[in-house]
């Protein structure tokens, strides 16, 4: 796993087990050291390794997981998509979401289900877990993270979604684009995204990249950006659909009541993801060593 990622991948499997953990004995209000000894460290390392991880305390980073933030953070951005929209940025005094243009297959390509397409794919460590990338001439195809079923139904999962591209392991080429993807800052030009679904899929997911890291909404205010405000179910569906994680922030859209709904590539990744991103937003600094 060639990745500047390494080592935040590795602490990502603490962190993981950290916050599932917390999510199953909320109500015990656990403490700093219930948490280390659960993920066997010393109140100490745990501490250093989450707050390098995260930017913040694992206190300050658990207020960022609960359903209150949650709710918060949908009542702040009541219009946030209207407004980006609007605006043609994704935020406030922000360029559009992090750089990312995204381009649907034409009705052509589409039927030709990826035939005298090369796909370049490979496996990188990221802040959030190993992760496969694919990637054409024409952008990223592919990006998910790597589940209990290993590679293999990774590579599958590429197969059945282009099943006449021909597919070629490259990880240096894939390689290139894991910190342009993982660390904004290292975004010197566009990603391209190449995406395969129906119209009202492409729409969906070009509404999820007008909602800024750091901010959610909801499943009824995707639909309303669309044009289908009846149609919240079926942009439930759209966003499950989602082929490209991070880049499409499908993580970033909860229910209305502030529950995370559901995610393809694990509800603890969505927490982190969520979480992570709202403490980088809003840049806590860390505060003492006790989870409540």
């Amino acid at each position: 796993m060639n990745s500047p990622f390494v080592t935040e991948c590795q602490t990502y499997r603490t962190v993981e087990r950290a916050i599932e953990y917390l999510r199953d004995h909320a109500r015990e209000q656990p403490q700093l050291s219930d948490v280390a000894a659960r993920v066997g460290l010393s109140e100490f390392h745990f501490q250093r390794r989450f707050s390098e991880w995260a930017g913040i305390s694992p206190k300050r980073f658990v207020q960022y997981l609960t359903k209150e933030y949650a709710k918060e953070a949908l009542r702040r951005c009541e219009d946030v998509l209207e407004a980006a929209y609007a605006a043609g940025l994704s935020g406030p005094g922000r360029l559009h979401d992090l750089m990312v243009t995204c381009e649907g297959v034409s009705p052509g390509e589409h039927r030709s289900l990826g035939e005298g397409v090369v796909i370049a794919y490979g496996f990188h460590a990221t802040p959030f877990g190993e992760c496969l990338i694919a990637s054409t001439a024409r952008g990223i195809c592919r990006l998910a993270f790597v589940g209990s079923a290993g590679r293999g139904a990774e590579i599958d999962e590429l197969k059945r979604r282009w099943p006449r591209a021909r597919l070629a392991q490259d990880q240096p080429a894939t390689g290139k684009l894991v910190a342009p993807i993982f660390d904004p800052a290292n975004r010197t030009k566009p990603l391209h995204l190449w995406v395969r679904g129906s119209n009202f899929q492409i729409k969906v997911w070009e509404a999820l990249l007008q909602i800024a890291p750091g901010e959610l909404a909801s499943y009824e205010q995707v639909a309303r950006s669309v044009g289908a405000p009846r149609a919240s179910r079926a942009v439930g569906a759209a966003v499950g659909a989602n082929p490209i994680a991070v880049l499409i922030p499908c993580h970033r859209v909860i229910r209305k009541a502030g529950e995370l709904g559901d995610y393809r590539w694990g509800l603890t990744r969505k927490r982190a993801l969520i979480a992570r991103e709202a403490a980088a937003s809003h840049a806590t600094t860390p505060s003492a060593l006790s989870i409540v």
